[in-house]
Order: C-alpha cells, then structure tokens, then sequence
C-alpha cells in the first residue's frame, strides 16, 4: 500500500487513526498499541500476506535475543555469543534473500554451468526492518536496555509510517514514547502539523518527483536498451534522476513523519539540504541521516574508525561505503556506487588533513567550488546508482563527457525511446527550466524541518552541519489563513495527481 494513493489516505489512515485514538482514550493503552500493530501488519500484507510470517518470525527472533542480553549475571562471554549469534541470524536473513540471486548468476556467469536456481522475490521492507533490529539487538547488548513487552517491541518494528523504507530509528527513540498516555488522546495540534508535514511530502512526490520521472525513465530505459545518449541527453537524465531521487525520498520521509507526528510519535531528521554541502562529508551528514548514522555506528566505528591512523581510516571508510552500496541493492553498479562514495570521502579526508579541519571558510568563492565540486560528484555517482548495469553507467558517462558529440537537439524535439509503462517524455528545452526551479527550490528554499521549525515535528539531526551556499530565504510556518490555504491548496492539487500513484524509489531496495 502507498501512502500516495487514495486507499491509503482515504480508507487506511482515517481507520487506523480513529481507532487507535478512540481505543486509547478509552484508558485501553495496551489495546490501542495492539490495534495499531494489527493495522501496521494489514499495511505490510497488502503487498504480500505471505511475508507475513517472515517479519513475525523476524520480530519474535530479536524480542527473544533481546531478552536473553538483559538476563542478570549471565557471563559476558554468554552474552557476547548470544550479540553476535543475533547479528548473524539477521544478516544470513538479509543475505539470502536480497543476494542469492546476484551471487548465483555471478557464479554462473564466472563458472559457465547453468544451475537450476529458483529466483528469490526479495521481501518489501526487509532491508530497513532487519538493519534497525541489528541495531536493537547491538544496542541491548551495549547498554543493557531492551524492550520487556512483546507488544511495544513489536509496534516499533511494524510501525507503518517507517516499516517501508525508515527512517531508521534507534528503539530508545520510540519505545520511551509509548510511555506517554497523552500520545493515546486526540490532539488538534498535533493533528494540524502532521497533515501539515505529510502534505508537503506527498507535494513533493507528486508535485515534483513523479513529474521529473517523465524525462528520466524514458531516458534511462533507452540506455539500458542499448541506446546511445547524446551529451544534452545524458546530462539532462542524469541531473533530473539526481533531483527525482531527493524529492522523492526526502518527500517518503516527510510522510512518514508527518504520519508518524500523527500518533504522537516523532521520528528523527532523515535529510537537511544535502544539496547545499560544500564537501562530500557534509553530505553524508545531510543525506539519509538516520543510515549514515547507522553505518558509522554500527559498522565504521566498530571496525576501527579513524582510531588507527590515517591508513585504516581509509580502508575503514572504504568498506563501510562499499557495504553501504550492498545494501543499497545487490548488483556491481550498487557497488561502484558505494566504491565511487568510499574515494570521494577519503580524498576529503586528505584534503582536510592537508588544509586543516575546518571547512565553509574558503570565503564566498571557496564555497562555491566546494558546493559545485560536491554536487558534480553527487550527480555522476548517482548515474549508476539508477542504471542497471555497469555498462550503461558507463554509457551515460561516456555521453556526459562528450564521448559521444556535444550537439544540441533541434527545438521542440521530444524523446522517441521506448518505456515499458508508457511515460511521455518532457521536451528537452522545457527540461532546462524545470530543472532551473528545481535548483532554486533546493538551494535557496528552507527544507521541510526548518519551514516547521517551531513545532519540531522530527529530531534534528546529529551534528553540526558545514557552511551553506547560500542562506534559505526566512520562511517558517506560522500558522496564518494564507498559510493554510497553500497548504490546503498542495495538498487538494497532490490528491487530484493520484490517478496513476507510483512507488517510491527506495521500495526496491
């Protein structure tokens, strides 16, 4: 089920909201977070009831892990077997049904013997609900606080506004929340800033994202059929698959946490301009910031860090961006993704080595070439990224540097690829606008935390974030009619786009 689609906002979230509202100001607490549960677990099975038993199995696996890591006095040698067998049961879990496909057609394609090997469907969500359970079961091993109720454990795994595609959120985040009796009663505020955040999430995967698919999968469909892009072309899908990914994601997790404000839940940031960095470690502290912050807890640190000189920071990096990009999607272009992402930090790293720590204080012009350095970096790594194969990764590069001629189309031209789901493309010379507002929205525009500042309908992200470009124009919610009406507005416009909803990018991974 879509959050950008009429069965979800119209039948699914009014029944889930009511009742739980209706059960929890009853004084049936308990019930509420059941009814909820049973209602998250419809939300997953309507894509699939037969995974049901898997996230169940999933869940009741790591309660029980979860239990036995904060028995007391058991051994810490016992404790840590009972950590680490956990860790490997989600990761083998992960492992064959994300990468079993990938690693036999590999071993096929490098052995040259066919093997009978049915195809593994990758479950929805498996890869955000097994890492955030690593993270539960490491967390628990750590500080020794887990979860002692079933029920509330199983809410924070199965929680829909999240299960699909995060944020990522710790369990110390959630399951203190649950606590609170006055998340259970109905609250007009809380009501208003939730559809306020969630509106504005769907108006950018409406409103925008889906509108910039229309040039790119046609585009990149070509690719993977072989066609060659001409310089124009291929700069034009690659930055329009650059700005679709952000509205797109970053409009999921406005949702998801407008929906989740709904419940008296608030979720963490997930993103904050990462379009306005001026280095590449400032962008993976903007970009999907609840999984960087899961790679550099649970992976980068443990492995060392940056404790070990400069030498095993750079290995570190690089095998925690290649992992990064595994996880992402099994294939090699998910790989050199990561790979692309793992060099780039660390020639940044070494550029800081070299000129000190610092950074947003080159001056006006010395921030300019790192946003444009950045973004340059950001937009050729994404090529891959959307490409199915290396080869048409490398295509599109090829045509981005002029490989393949620097010619422009004739005026008015449209796209004549082929697309198996029939999208028409933009007109190359319409696309140069459109992609110009998109620029100015994401650089000069405030983001979504920052219009909703005062009411802090999500926690902010960790750490403190490099110098900007530019600074976002003064805007913030203030609550006037004017301001109601634009909303109102975005969100009635959002509604009547919804003939033919789409799903979000990051469902397939």
């Amino acid at each position: 089920m879509l959050f950008n689609s009429y069965p979800f906002i119209m039948n699914f979230l009014p029944i889930a909201l009511i009742g739980f509202l209706w059960i929890g100001s009853c004084g049936h607490h308990r019930m509420a977070m059941l009814w909820l549960v049973l209602a998250s677990s419809f939300f997953y099975g309507w894509w699939n009831y037969k995974y049901l038993p898997l996230i169940f199995g999933s869940i009741i696996f790591n309660y029980a892990i979860g239990r036995i890591l904060i028995v007391e006095g058991m051994p810490a040698s016992r404790r840590l077997a009972a950590m680490q067998f956990g860790v490997v049961v989600n990761v083998l879990l992960l492992g064959f049904y994300k990468y079993s496909n990938f690693i036999v057609d590999n071993v096929v394609d490098l052995v040259g013997v066919d093997v009978n090997f049915e195809q593994v469907i990758l479950p929805l969500a498996i890869s955000f609900f097994t890492i955030q359970q690593i993270g539960f079961v490491v967390d628990t091993y750590r500080d020794r606080i887990g979860s002692r109720s079933l029920l509330k454990y199983g809410l924070f795994v199965l929680f829909f506004p999240h299960l699909i595609a995060g944020p990522i959120i710790h369990h110390k985040e959630m399951l203190p929340r649950l606590e609170n009796p006055r998340i259970f009663r109905f609250d007009s505020r809380r009501l208003a800033i939730g559809l306020t955040v969630f509106a504005i999430g769907l108006a950018k995967k409406v409103l925008i994202a889906d509108r910039t698919l229309r040039y790119v999968s046609p585009a990149y469909y070509a690719v993977d059929s072989g066609v060659t892009l001409t310089f124009f072309e291929a700069w034009s899908a690659s930055l329009g698959y650059t700005f679709q990914l952000y509205f797109d994601f970053s409009g999921y997790s406005d949702m998801a946490t407008g929906l989740a404000y709904l419940f008296g839940i608030r979720m963490p940031a997930n993103f904050n301009s990462p379009y306005k960095a001026v280095s590449i470690i400032d962008f993976w502290r903007r970009w999907h910031i609840t999984l960087s912050r899961f790679l550099r807890g649970y992976l980068y640190v443990p492995l060392g860090g940056n404790r070990k000189g400069a030498g095993r920071r750079h290995a570190n990096l690089m095998i925690t961006m290649l992992i990064g990009g595994l996880w992402h999607g099994a294939g090699w272009n998910f790989l050199l993704w990561g790979g692309l992402h793992g060099g780039f930090l660390i020639i940044n790293h070494g550029w800081r080595r070299w000129t000190g720590p610092s950074q947003g204080t080159g001056g006006r012009l010395g921030n300019w070439l790192g946003w444009l350095l950045t973004f340059l970096a950001v937009v050729f790594a994404w090529v891959p990224f959307r490409a199915k194969s290396l080869e048409g990764a490398v295509s599109v590069w090829e045509s981005m540097l002029g490989f393949h001629g620097l010619s422009l189309p004739p005026w008015g031209a449209l796209a004549t690829w082929g697309d198996p789901i029939q999208i028409p493309a933009y007109d190359p010379y319409l696309f140069i606008p459109w992609c110009l507002l998109l620029f100015v929205l994401t650089l000069y525009f405030p983001n979504t935390q920052q219009w909703m500042g005062r009411y802090n309908p999500a926690w902010r992200g960790e750490g403190a974030l490099g110098a900007s470009v530019v600074h976002p124009l003064r805007m913030g919610l203030r609550t006037t009619a004017a301001e109601a009406v634009v909303i109102l507005g975005l969100l009635v416009l959002s509604l009547a786009q919804l003939e033919q909803a789409t799903e979000f990018l990051y469902f397939q991974f």
